[in-house]
This record gives C-alpha cells, structure tokens and sequence, in this order.
C-alpha cells in the first residue's frame, strides 16, 4: 500500500461554486489529503483546475496531472467524486475503463464509493454515475440558456465586451451606454460612408489618420497582430456598418455553440436573431444608418479600389449581371459584361465592351437634363449641404471644449485628451477643406460621385447603347 505515489485532481467550476462550500477547492484538499494521510499513501502533489468546466477535459490542472503519470510520477488519482474527474460520461468513461488501466493507474472516487483496484459493485454502477453527472452538466447548460434567452428577449445586454463606442452601465451590468472616448470613431466611419467612400477608402482613411482600433484602445488581446498594431480591416468597419446596436437597438443570439460540451461556434439565421428596438441610447440615427448602408452597397459592388464615377451602378439589361468598368495597361478605359467575360466560350449575352469615358459623358448629360426636370436647385443644394458641413464643425469644436472641461476636471486623462483632440481637429479640417470645394464648385462640376450614389439606383446599358436610369427619386426611370 505505501508503494502508491498519490495525486490528488481538485476541479471547480463556477456552476459547482454556485452549490456552496462543501465543493469549494479547500474542502476538496482537505478531504482528500486527509484520505491519503489515513492510509499511510505518499502524497505527490495536487492538480487543480479552479473555474473550469466538468465538460472540457482540456484543462490545465488536468493536463499535467497526464504528463505526470506517462512519466511514471503517480500510480494512483484520487478524486472527491466522479464528477470531478469530469461531466461528459463518455470521455469520463474513457479514463476510468482505457486510459488509467492502461497506465497502471489506481483511480478513486472518494464519495461515489469507486475504486479501480477493488472489484466492488460501485465500480460497475460507475458508467451509470458518470452518464448522471452527463445529464447534470447538460442540465445546467439547458437552465443557464433558458435565463439568457429570457434577459435577451427583455432587452438586457448579456454579451461579454460591448462593440466598439459602448461600455457595460457601472450601474446596471445589462445595459449599455455611450463610451465617448469611442463614439467618435463610429460617428467618423459612418460619415465617411455617407460620403460615398468604399470600405476600402475608409479602412485607408483610418489607418492614415492613425485611428485607433479597438484592441489599441481597449488593450485586449484580438485574434489580429495587425488590430494590437493599430491596423484596421475592412471586415471590423463592415461589421460596423452593418451593426443596428449602434441605432439604439439590442441585437443578440447571433451565434451559438454547437453544444454544452463542444467550443466550436455556430452563427444563427437571422431569422433567429433577438431584436429588441430602442434599448439604449443610439450613437447613429436610424435613417443615417439605412442610408449609409444603402450607399455601402453600390460602392462595394466593384472589387475597384479606386472608383470610377459610375463604378458598381452599370448593369446589363440583356442579362442583368453587372457590368464592369477595365483598363488594361496603356489602353483606354472600357465597359465589359461580368457574364460574358466568365462565360464567352457559352456564347451567353455580348461583350458590351464600349468606351466608359464616351458613356460616363452620356449619362451625366442625362443626369443634368433629368435635374432640371425636377427642378433641383443648384445653388440652393449646394447652400445647404454648405450649412449642414459648418453645423458639423460647430458641433465638433463645441464637442473639444467640453473635453477640454472634462480635461481640467480631471473626468479624463491627457493621454485620451490628445488622442481625441487630434482627430478632431483633423476631422475639422476635412470639413473645412470641403467647404472650400463647395465654394468654388460651379454647375458643370457638381456631379460628383456622392451625388450620383445618392440619386441612383441603378444603370442600365443596352447592346445597342441605349441607356436606362433607375433614379431613387419618384421611382422615375430615365
């Protein structure tokens, strides 16, 4: 008997914590060490897994407790009870009845009555005990999912860390508010839509203007070297934009594991989504939000960076797929169908390859006369847009003398001060740089990009060169 060198497994998780004291990690030590004491074995030493769960077996504790015996260290495991060797009973089971034998290892459970050396009736109930413990754990999962989906059908926020631009409520864990050093950076990516700027062009605009991403800011540790390094992507800004949280609304159970014993993610329809509107207080309105998503769409149609004036708006009209916009090196620019550039061996649809400058001349002539028609003043436009963009620099110069206050008032460090007042100041300059275009922009030159994204749908090109223009106005077709 003295020949047994003992270690002793000890596991808590924060489900088994919930059930009081006698399972708490000391209890366990003491209970089990003092086994080992009354029956004169030799204490080797305690693997101990604190706040993991019975359905995981890839635990640290549990891990070296293996290396261990494979190096002869241990011939005997004692643990309190069955279950905390683990919950899931079929690898449970796999220790009990392969791994241990196999290993010349003596397993005790001290409260289940099982011990692999004896041939006692508990160890035949043991594969009983273990699917118990199974169905335990499974329980647990069920219940705790249930009262998620309740707090998620209430409007209550039961994610981990909150998206960019907000933070947990220091009052009330289930909600959210506005974090003000971040919100900034969301205002800023949705403007940037609006004005007609791919995902591409923005991801370049923050990472020029040294924006900060959210594992700089947050200092977590993001699956991205490239995130810790301050270098945004176009899949973080287009998760953005397409992220109804920042409307005020409460949207949860986008993903769900696969089971209570697997890790691996699955991402639900989002006909299984639980929406609920109006839960805190919006950082984007929702018109501002549909708006830039819808110009999102038609910039992020072509795979072009550098966009053309008409760039993700051409269709064909023989076959409907889009139309591309080429430029072969040293040539000129041309049209081409996406259909009948993948598939010309099938002789499906026509080439449409017509010269894009002579076509982008044609519509943009329509796209004045049809102007006219409506009688959208130019000037009176362009007067607007000029009080809407001195209305942002207001708001924005009033925004850094309160942070200035709030500076004095010692509400935030200097580090964030500065950090904010930088881009802001360069956010204004981009404002004012853009009223000077305003200024001295004339009637010829007032078609721009961001007009055209806004005033159309969609352009249709015939074989012909006939052209059909679907504008988003009366629903009135050119």
């Amino acid at each position: 008997m003295n020949n047994y060198n003992v270690g002793l497994y000890i596991r808590l998780s924060k489900e088994d914590e919930k059930n009081g004291e006698s399972e708490s990690i000391t209890n366990q030590k003491s209970l089990l060490l003092r086994y080992v004491k009354e029956n004169n074995y030799n204490f080797y030493d305690y693997y101990i897994d604190d706040g993991y769960s019975g359905t995981n077996f890839d635990r640290p504790g549990f891990k070296r407790m293996l290396k261990d015996i494979e190096l002869g260290k241990i011939n005997m495991v004692i643990t309190k009870d069955m279950s905390r060797l683990g919950r899931d009973y079929i690898e449970t089971g796999k220790y009990i009845e392969k791994y241990f034998p196999a290993n010349n290892i003596r397993y005790i459970a001290l409260t289940d009555n099982v011990d692999t050396y004896l041939d006692g009736a508990n160890n035949d109930l043991a594969p009983f005990k273990a699917i118990m413990n199974d169905y335990y754990a499974k329980d647990i999962s069920k219940k705790i999912k249930t009262a998620l989906r309740a707090k998620q059908q209430d409007g209550k926020w039961v994610g981990g860390c909150p998206p960019l631009g907000y933070m947990i409520d220091p009052k009330d864990k289930n909600h959210l508010i506005i974090n003000k050093e971040e919100s900034y950076i969301i205002n800023l990516i949705f403007d940037l839509a609006l004005k007609g700027n791919t995902i591409y062009q923005i991801k370049e605009y923050l990472n020029n203007k040294k924006i900060k991403t959210s594992t700089m800011i947050r200092g977590s540790r993001g699956k991205s070297n490239l995130a810790s390094l301050g270098i945004w992507n176009t899949k973080t800004i287009s998760n953005i934009l397409k992220n109804r949280i920042y409307t005020g609304d409460l949207v949860q159970n986008k993903r769900n594991k696969v089971n209570y014993k697997i890790k691996k993610i699955i991402y639900n329809k989002e006909a299984d989504w639980i929406v609920v509107p109006n839960t805190h207080e919006a950082i984007i309105s929702k018109d501002k939000f549909i708006e830039a998503n819808k110009i999102i769409k038609k910039t992020s149609r072509s795979k072009n960076h550098d966009k053309r004036l008409l760039d993700g708006l051409l269709y064909c009209f023989e076959c409907k797929h889009k139309i591309s916009i080429c430029k072969p090196r040293g040539e000129k620019t041309y049209l081409v169908c996406n259909n009948y550039r993948m598939n010309s061996k099938n002789h499906v649809c026509s080439s449409h390859a017509f010269n894009y400058d002579n076509m982008e001349l044609e519509i943009i002539k329509i796209i004045k006369n049809e102007l006219e028609k409506v009688n959208i003043n130019y000037k009176k436009d362009n007067q607007k847009e000029l009080k809407k963009i001195e209305y942002e620099i207001i708001k924005k110069k009033n925004y850094l003398d309160k942070m200035y206050l709030d500076k004095l008032d010692n509400n935030i460090d200097t580090e964030m001060y500065e950090r904010i007042n930088k881009s802001l100041n360069l956010e204004i300059k981009d404002l004012e740089n853009n009223i000077l275009k305003l200024k001295n922009i004339d009637k010829d030159n007032l078609i721009t990009r961001d007009l055209i994204i806004r005033l159309i749908d969609k352009i249709e090109i015939h074989q012909d060169k006939t052209i059909d223009i679907y504008f988003n106005f009366c629903n009135h077709q050119e």
